[in-house]
């Protein structure tokens, strides 16, 4: 993990198209700015750990939801 130091009003670069800057610091609280194209997601970690559990969720299939799926398939021919 790289560690900064940085003022408010002060940034960081990843990359050509990701900057990072404190926009203000009060106390315990850190507020930031990112700027990044809107091709690149940006989550709070708790909201991308959701998105990651909710997608592993929904592409793990279960015997019973095979079962419907074909069922439905066969229904419509």
């Amino acid at each position: 993990m790289l560690i900064l130091t940085r003022k408010s009003g002060e940034g960081i670069r990843i990359g050509d198209d990701i900057r990072v800057v404190v926009l203000d610091v009060k106390g315990n609280q850190v507020r930031i700015g990112i700027e990044a194209s809107a091709s690149m997601p940006v989550h709070r970690d708790e909201v991308y750990e959701k998105i990651k559990s909710e997608n592993i969720k929904a592409s793990t299939a279960t015997g019973e939801n095979l079962h419907r799926l074909f069922k439905l398939w066969t229904e419509k021919k």
